[in-house]
């Protein structure tokens, strides 16, 4: 456990997300006023991600744990919940809302960044082929990161690991892999490249705790050892 105190933890939670989301929207806006291939926006806005969440990682992993995601933090819970480091459930309690109201505030200040209304997002994204996306987008993240906890990896490895799988998602997975319910609720926010439309949300939201399901599975059964984390950054 972090030793912090539940409010610092809390506060780097929502920073982690909201800087996420801001990430995600800014450099969807930059990518499409800047390119006009949609294949070279993507690109821009995957590598501007990928590097972004790296760097959140590395900066906040000592503080929060860098979860940053409701679905990874509910992972950690239920692996870590025979642990005598296991996560309490008012830090679960205090997290989650943090990253989603991160996600919208994040959201917004892209928009703002860019003289963009904050407005709710016309792009419907659900479709049978994009929920499947995203349970293997979410459980593929999900299962490294904690993959990679309970294999004893530093900071840095996991910080590197994560960006590179995310990066390489956005392409892989016909969802663009959002793979974070706090990400997927702060998008709707924006009605840019990166939004995504209110009644497209429930089905990513259903999708991402079933691929995170399939994770935690794939977890204990491929790393039935836990090792203590190797804080190196």
């Amino acid at each position: 456990m972090s030793p912090h105190p539940l409010w610092r933890r809390t506060l780097a939670e929502f920073l982690g997300a909201g800087m996420l989301v801001t990430v995600v929207v800014g450099s969807g806006i930059a990518a499409q006023r800047l390119s006009a291939d949609v294949g070279l926006q993507l690109l821009e806005n995957a590598l501007a991600t990928a590097m972004g969440l790296g760097v959140l990682i590395v900066l906040l992993a000592s503080v929060s744990g860098a979860h940053f995601n409701p679905v990874v933090s509910l992972a950690i819970a239920v692996l870590e919940h025979r642990s005598p480091k296991r996560m309490p459930m008012r830090e679960l309690a205090a997290y989650i809302p943090a990253q989603i109201a991160g996600g919208i505030g994040g959201a917004a200040l892209a928009n703002a960044m860019f003289d963009v209304p904050t407005t709710l997002s016309t792009t419907d994204r659900a479709t049978p082929a994009t929920f499947l996306a995203e349970v293997v987008a979410t459980a593929g993240l999900v299962l490294v990161i904690t993959g990679l906890i309970r294999a004893g990896q530093s900071i840095a490895v996991i910080a590197t690991a994560v960006g590179c799988y995310i990066g390489a998602a956005y392409w892989f997975t016909s969802s663009t892999s959002f793979a974070n319910p706090a990400v997927t609720i702060g998008r709707v926010f924006t009605d840019t490249f990166a939004g995504i439309a209110p009644a497209s949300v429930l089905p990513f939201l259903i999708a991402q705790v079933v691929g995170a399901g399939i994770a935690v599975g794939a977890a204990v059964a491929l790393f039935p050892h836990p090792r203590p984390l190797d804080g190196r950054s």
